[in-house]
Protein backbone atom coordinates (compact mmCIF):
# COMPACT_ATOMS: atom_id res chain seq x y z
CA UNK A 1 0.00 0.00 0.00
CA UNK A 2 1.46 3.49 -0.79
CA UNK A 3 0.24 6.65 1.41
CA UNK A 4 0.38 10.01 -0.07
CA UNK A 5 0.55 12.52 2.69
CA UNK A 6 -0.27 16.29 1.99
CA UNK A 7 1.32 18.30 4.96
CA UNK A 8 3.54 21.64 5.54
CA UNK A 9 6.01 19.55 7.61
CA UNK A 10 7.04 16.49 6.47
CA UNK A 11 9.38 16.15 8.73
CA UNK A 12 7.78 15.29 11.57
CA UNK A 13 7.00 12.15 10.10
CA UNK A 14 10.69 10.77 9.67
CA UNK A 15 10.81 9.18 12.96
CA UNK A 16 8.03 7.66 13.59
CA UNK A 17 8.16 6.03 9.94
CA UNK A 18 11.52 5.20 10.07
CA UNK A 19 11.74 2.76 12.92
CA UNK A 20 10.18 -0.65 14.06
CA UNK A 21 7.66 -2.11 12.55
CA UNK A 22 7.01 0.30 9.74
CA UNK A 23 10.71 0.75 8.92
CA UNK A 24 10.40 -3.08 8.59
CA UNK A 25 7.31 -2.90 6.29
CA UNK A 26 9.39 -0.30 3.83
CA UNK A 27 12.06 -2.51 3.71
CA UNK A 28 10.26 -5.44 3.10
CA UNK A 29 8.28 -2.96 0.20
CA UNK A 30 4.95 -3.82 2.03
CA UNK A 31 4.21 -0.12 2.47
CA UNK A 32 5.60 3.18 1.31
CA UNK A 33 5.42 6.93 1.73
CA UNK A 34 5.52 9.96 -0.52
CA UNK A 35 5.62 13.28 0.66
CA UNK A 36 3.56 16.53 -1.00
CA UNK A 37 3.96 19.68 0.56
CA UNK A 38 1.51 22.28 -0.42
CA UNK A 39 4.19 25.19 0.09
CA UNK A 40 6.41 23.92 -2.84
CA UNK A 41 2.64 24.08 -5.06
CA UNK A 42 1.38 27.89 -3.85
CA UNK A 43 1.52 30.67 -6.58
CA UNK A 44 1.84 33.43 -4.20
CA UNK A 45 4.92 35.36 -4.54
CA UNK A 46 5.51 34.81 -0.21
CA UNK A 47 4.69 31.07 -0.76
CA UNK A 48 1.86 31.42 1.89
CA UNK A 49 -0.96 28.52 1.64
CA UNK A 50 -3.14 30.69 4.14
CA UNK A 51 -5.56 33.37 4.44
CA UNK A 52 -7.83 35.31 6.53
CA UNK A 53 -11.46 33.35 7.41
CA UNK A 54 -14.54 34.78 5.61
CA UNK A 55 -16.71 35.70 8.44
CA UNK A 56 -13.93 36.74 10.64
CA UNK A 57 -12.52 34.92 13.76
CA UNK A 58 -9.22 33.84 15.01
CA UNK A 59 -6.39 32.46 13.32
CA UNK A 60 -5.97 31.55 9.34
CA UNK A 61 -7.94 28.79 6.90
CA UNK A 62 -5.03 27.19 4.45
CA UNK A 63 -6.13 27.99 0.75
CA UNK A 64 -7.81 25.26 -1.57
CA UNK A 65 -5.33 26.31 -4.55
CA UNK A 66 -1.94 25.13 -2.81
CA UNK A 67 -3.49 21.38 -1.86
CA UNK A 68 -5.53 20.71 -5.04
CA UNK A 69 -2.12 21.27 -6.86
CA UNK A 70 -0.39 18.69 -4.46
CA UNK A 71 -3.19 16.34 -4.58
CA UNK A 72 -2.87 16.40 -8.07
CA UNK A 73 0.96 15.77 -8.08
CA UNK A 74 0.06 12.78 -6.06
CA UNK A 75 -2.59 11.15 -8.48
CA UNK A 76 -0.07 12.34 -11.07
CA UNK A 77 2.13 9.62 -9.16
CA UNK A 78 -0.57 6.96 -8.75
CA UNK A 79 -1.49 6.65 -12.10
CA UNK A 80 2.10 5.37 -12.51
CA UNK A 81 1.10 1.81 -11.22
CA UNK A 82 -1.35 -0.70 -12.68
CA UNK A 83 -4.61 -1.42 -11.06
CA UNK A 84 -4.91 1.32 -8.74
CA UNK A 85 -7.66 1.96 -6.00
CA UNK A 86 -7.56 5.16 -4.61
CA UNK A 87 -8.92 6.72 -1.14
CA UNK A 88 -8.67 10.37 -0.26
CA UNK A 89 -8.89 11.31 3.59
CA UNK A 90 -9.05 14.76 4.68
CA UNK A 91 -8.79 15.11 8.93
CA UNK A 92 -11.52 17.25 10.32
CA UNK A 93 -12.51 17.57 14.48
CA UNK A 94 -16.34 16.98 12.82
CA UNK A 95 -15.34 13.65 10.53
CA UNK A 96 -16.47 10.24 10.68
CA UNK A 97 -14.89 8.43 13.24
CA UNK A 98 -12.21 6.23 12.76
CA UNK A 99 -11.98 2.66 14.13
CA UNK A 100 -9.87 -0.56 13.68
CA UNK A 101 -13.13 -1.82 11.85
CA UNK A 102 -12.28 1.14 9.55
CA UNK A 103 -8.63 0.63 9.41
CA UNK A 104 -9.58 -2.83 8.00
CA UNK A 105 -12.11 -2.00 5.63
CA UNK A 106 -9.49 0.09 3.96
CA UNK A 107 -7.60 -3.49 3.26
CA UNK A 108 -10.58 -5.69 2.88
CA UNK A 109 -11.61 -3.41 -0.02
CA UNK A 110 -8.17 -3.78 -1.43
CA UNK A 111 -7.34 0.12 -1.63
CA UNK A 112 -3.90 0.86 -3.07
CA UNK A 113 -3.00 4.27 -2.71
CA UNK A 114 -4.30 5.97 0.34
CA UNK A 115 -3.99 10.13 0.02
CA UNK A 116 -4.42 12.05 3.47
CA UNK A 117 -4.42 15.34 3.90
CA UNK A 118 -3.12 16.93 6.63
CA UNK A 119 -4.73 20.70 7.83
CA UNK A 120 -3.40 23.14 9.72
CA UNK A 121 -4.19 26.36 11.42
CA UNK A 122 -7.62 27.21 11.95
CA UNK A 123 -8.24 24.21 9.64
CA UNK A 124 -8.62 24.00 5.16
CA UNK A 125 -10.71 25.44 3.08
CA UNK A 126 -14.26 23.50 3.04
CA UNK A 127 -13.84 23.28 -0.78
CA UNK A 128 -11.13 21.28 -0.93
CA UNK A 129 -13.29 18.40 0.50
CA UNK A 130 -16.06 18.82 -2.11
CA UNK A 131 -13.63 19.41 -5.35
CA UNK A 132 -11.51 15.80 -4.36
CA UNK A 133 -14.31 13.86 -2.56
CA UNK A 134 -12.55 13.89 -0.02
CA UNK A 135 -13.53 11.79 3.58
CA UNK A 136 -13.26 13.89 6.69
CA UNK A 137 -12.25 11.97 9.38
CA UNK A 138 -11.48 12.41 12.70
CA UNK A 139 -9.49 10.16 15.55
CA UNK A 140 -11.24 11.53 18.27
CA UNK A 141 -13.32 14.38 19.95
CA UNK A 142 -10.66 16.50 20.36
CA UNK A 143 -8.83 19.20 18.88
CA UNK A 144 -5.28 19.34 17.24
CA UNK A 145 -2.77 21.57 16.10
CA UNK A 146 -2.34 19.52 12.73
CA UNK A 147 -3.50 16.69 10.84
CA UNK A 148 -0.18 14.69 11.51
CA UNK A 149 -0.55 13.16 14.30
CA UNK A 150 -4.29 11.64 13.16
CA UNK A 151 -2.48 10.95 9.90
CA UNK A 152 0.55 9.19 11.75
CA UNK A 153 -2.07 7.23 13.61
CA UNK A 154 -4.11 6.09 10.37
CA UNK A 155 -1.19 4.82 8.82
CA UNK A 156 -0.38 2.85 11.51
CA UNK A 157 -3.72 1.19 12.38
CA UNK A 158 -4.27 0.70 8.65
CA UNK A 159 -0.61 -0.97 8.12
CA UNK A 160 -1.98 -3.98 10.53
CA UNK A 161 -3.80 -5.02 8.21
CA UNK A 162 -1.82 -5.36 5.29
CA UNK A 163 -0.33 -9.28 5.04
CA UNK A 164 2.86 -9.61 6.16
CA UNK A 165 3.69 -6.41 8.10
CA UNK A 166 3.02 -7.55 11.58
CA UNK A 167 4.76 -10.99 10.43
CA UNK A 168 2.41 -13.31 12.15
CA UNK A 169 -1.46 -13.60 11.19
CA UNK A 170 -1.82 -14.46 15.30
CA UNK A 171 -0.40 -10.49 15.65
CA UNK A 172 -3.51 -8.99 15.63
CA UNK A 173 -5.75 -8.23 18.35
CA UNK A 174 -8.61 -8.66 16.99
CA UNK A 175 -7.31 -12.14 15.47
CA UNK A 176 -7.42 -13.45 18.82
CA UNK A 177 -8.70 -12.98 22.40
CA UNK A 178 -7.05 -10.37 24.25
CA UNK A 179 -6.89 -8.37 26.91
CA UNK A 180 -5.92 -4.84 27.94
CA UNK A 181 -4.12 -6.51 30.75
CA UNK A 182 -1.27 -8.36 30.64
CA UNK A 183 1.41 -9.60 32.19
CA UNK A 184 4.93 -11.34 31.55
CA UNK A 185 8.06 -12.52 34.16
CA UNK A 186 8.63 -12.53 36.91
CA UNK A 187 5.40 -14.50 38.32
CA UNK A 188 5.70 -12.43 41.56
CA UNK A 189 7.25 -8.58 41.76
CA UNK A 190 8.05 -7.00 45.07
CA UNK A 191 7.72 -3.54 45.21
CA UNK A 192 8.29 -1.68 48.69
CA UNK A 193 8.08 -4.83 50.33
CA UNK A 194 4.39 -5.64 48.94
CA UNK A 195 3.96 -8.63 46.19
CA UNK A 196 2.50 -8.24 42.90
CA UNK A 197 1.44 -11.62 41.66
CA UNK A 198 0.20 -12.77 38.17
CA UNK A 199 -3.08 -13.60 38.19
CA UNK A 200 -3.42 -17.27 39.32
CA UNK A 201 -5.18 -18.06 36.11
CA UNK A 202 -2.94 -16.99 33.51
CA UNK A 203 -0.66 -19.98 35.39
CA UNK A 204 -3.04 -22.58 35.11
CA UNK A 205 -2.69 -23.71 31.40
CA UNK A 206 -6.00 -23.86 30.89
CA UNK A 207 -6.63 -22.16 27.79
CA UNK A 208 -10.63 -22.25 28.11
CA UNK A 209 -10.39 -20.51 31.86
CA UNK A 210 -7.34 -17.90 30.42
CA UNK A 211 -9.63 -16.79 27.27
CA UNK A 212 -12.56 -16.04 30.13
CA UNK A 213 -9.94 -14.35 31.82
CA UNK A 214 -9.07 -12.62 28.79
CA UNK A 215 -12.39 -11.20 27.88
CA UNK A 216 -13.36 -9.94 31.77
CA UNK A 217 -10.09 -9.75 33.50
CA UNK A 218 -11.32 -8.01 36.96
CA UNK A 219 -14.17 -10.28 36.60
CA UNK A 220 -16.99 -8.18 36.92
CA UNK A 221 -19.84 -10.54 35.40
CA UNK A 222 -19.25 -12.58 38.02
CA UNK A 223 -19.72 -10.03 40.49
CA UNK A 224 -22.94 -8.51 38.99
CA UNK A 225 -21.16 -5.47 37.71
CA UNK A 226 -21.72 -3.83 34.60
Amino acid sequence: MRFHIITLFPNMFESYLGDSILKRAQDAKKVSFFFYNPRDESRDKWKRVDDRPYGGGPGMVMTVDPIIRAVDKAKKKITRYKKTKVKTILFSPGGTLFSNETARAVTTKKYTDIVLICGRYEGIDARVEKILKAEPVSIGNYVLTGGELPAMVIIDAISRHIEGVLGNTASPEENRVSSHEIYTRPETYTHKKKKFKVPEVLLSGDHKKIDAWKLDPKNTLAKGKK
